[in-house]
């Protein structure tokens, strides 16, 4: 549902993100899955035809060819936009890490060089690193609802930003994903029924052929979590490291519940967004306006403050900042502890004292031929409205929006709205697979959960480390949506070792966050595992730089 790169592109990947999250539907979708899980032994591997990027650059790129439908190989195909950076230690390549950055709707060829810089050095040193534009995403053949820039820029501007906030404005978020729904069904529907996870994950396995390596070694975040369960579900044999970084419940994602949710709902996101925002808040009260411009000199006051705010947008939005945008910008801008706890509590202030937040500058452009690809919601809504059962009534969201907001407040508004666009979805994945998540597989999978994760709670890496056969939970004490953006030397240090070697954490470790919120940047993030520290860890890793995010309309 979220590397290194700039803050800027973590926010604009966190919107992605949360939009990718988003989108689920109550189809009944039978599992078509062929015998084994895999794809036809008929289908050969994707010749990657290697080239610079653009000149000078240190990534590659290629295109993949492969089936739209694995079930009927002979039929349509796709093009995947690949991406990789060699290994940098000569003569010690181990084989790649295949990488994905969540979403779902991230773009891989894009997400990963903006990234790059924050795997830990040895995992650079020892791996080729390859991303790709997950099939109908981005750079690779993807759904396009729009026949313009200019079309699309129009239907986002006809729907509240955030959420909607009374009967005008549902009226016209629910008519926009009607009209999104319809736009897509005429422009390619046989796409769309293609896009699934399960369709991906072959997708991946191919990749894996093509690069040579007889089995997967993968790092996964957020949504990326459930792609690589899903992987190591239809290819348990071909597993040799996965980590999974800031965890889905695969259940949670797959099953409808009584009374129905929305899969953001199932999953807790609410409920970990609202604790997450009051330890914003109360840390921030915590401190002075120095380190945090929105504190009001204590944790209650400041917490006051913030219900004020909201109560003063909803009657008097400043410039275009409604109350349900100014939420929005607050659930996204706490997926990134540094800089973007401080950046909403900037803008936080400037909203206080009746000013127009100014926008956040954007970071240069990756290196990479399309770095700024067409990503609009129906991308992340085609993968997660086939994968994922949400209520298909209209008129169900603003009633389970009262609902949440009674245990998560504001965030809970946001969250309920995320999934609405599913309601009018008009595609069923012709392939997804639902479980069972508990298939033996050949080398354990590392899961590593975040304390107040704002998108995906800590008990889905507890669900995760649950359903899968042979795994091993690594609790990382801090804040905000996966490790990889916001660093523990600890965590990576972890992580280098199982992805080399395959030695996994003790049982039960648990890592520090290097820099805590509002706080002067250490030097090293600290370890605990089970009272014990641990000297040696800390050097499999080089100081941590800035970190980014990940993709869903959350």
């Amino acid at each position: 549902m979220h590397i290194p790169r700039s803050i800027a592109g973590h926010r604009h990947y966190a919107a992605a993100l949360a939009a990718a999250v988003i989108c689920s539907t109550i189809f009944a979708v039978p599992d078509l899955s062929p015998a084994g899980g895999g794809p036809s032994p008929s289908v050969p591997a994707p010749q990657l035809d290697w080239k610079p990027c653009v000149q000078g650059s240190p990534f590659d790129c290629a295109t993949a060819k492969v089936p739209l439908d694995y079930l009927n190989p002979g039929l349509r195909t796709i093009e995947l936009a690949v991406i990789r950076h060699k290994a940098t230690g000569p003569g010690r390549r181990i084989g790649t890490l295949f990488f994905n950055p969540g979403g779902p709707g991230g773009p891989g060829t894009v997400q990963m060089p903006q990234n790059y810089e924050s795997f830990p050095q040895q995992v650079r040193e020892r791996f080729d690193i390859v991303s790709w534009d997950p099939r109908g995403v981005g750079n690779s053949t993807a759904v396009n609802c729009f026949g313009s820039r200019k079309e699309a820029d129009a239907w986002n501007a006809s729907k509240a930003a955030g959420f909607p906030v009374g009967e005008q404005q549902r009226t016209a978020y629910i008519a926009a994903y009607k009209d999104l729904a319809r736009r897509c069904q005429q422009r390619d529907p046989e796409l769309l029924r293609h896009v699934s996870t399960a369709d991906t994950a072959r997708d991946l396995d191919q990749l894996r052929q093509a690069v040579g390596d007889p089995q997967l070694t993968y790092l996964g975040i957020s949504y990326g979590t459930f792609l690589g369960a899903t992987y190591a579900n239809l290819y348990p044999g071909k597993v040799r490291a996965m980590v999974f970084d800031s965890n889905v419940d695969p259940q949670a994602w797959t099953h409808a519940s009584d009374p129905p949710l929305t899969t953001f709902l199932r999953m807790g996101a609410d409920r970990g967004a609202a604790a997450v925002l009051d330890k914003f808040l109360a840390l921030c009260g915590s401190t002075t306006t120095a380190r945090c411009a929105f504190s009001a000199g204590s944790p209650k006051a400041t917490r006051d403050k913030f219900d004020q705010l909201m109560r003063r947008l909803r009657e008097h939005p400043v410039g275009a900042w409604t109350y349900g945008r100014t939420v929005g910008d607050a659930v996204n801008s706490l997926y990134v502890v540094h800089p973007g706890w401080t950046g909403l509590a900037g803008r936080l202030q400037n909203l206080w004292q009746g000013r127009v937040p100014e926008p956040s500058a954007l970071p240069p452009a990756p290196p990479v031929p399309n770095p700024n690809p067409y990503l609009g919601d129906e991308q992340a809504a085609a993968v997660f409205c086939s994968d994922s059962p949400n209520p298909r009534d209209p008129a169900a969201y603003h009633a389970m929006e009262e609902a949440s907001a009674t245990r998560a407040g504001d965030a809970g508004r946001f969250w309920s709205w995320a999934a609405e666009g599913c309601a009018d979805w008009p595609a069923t994945a012709a392939n997804i697979y639902r479980g069972p998540w508990n298939k033996p597989t050949a080398h354990p999978v590392l899961v590593v959960g975040t304390t107040y994760d704002p998108a995906t709670p800590y008990s889905g890496a507890q669900a995760m480390a649950k359903e899968l056969a042979n795994a091993r939970l690594l609790t990382n004490n801090g804040y905000g949506h996966t490790e990889l953006i916001n660093p523990s030397s600890c965590v990576k240090a972890y992580e280098s070792r199982y992805l080399i070697d395959g030695t996994l954490p003790p049982a039960g470790a648990t890592c520090q966050q290097d820099t805590p919120p509002f706080a002067a940047p250490k030097p090293q993030g600290g370890v605990a595992t089970g009272g014990g520290a641990m000297a040696d860890v800390a050097s499999l890793v080089v100081p941590p730089p800035a970190a980014t995010v990940i993709a869903d309309r959350q």
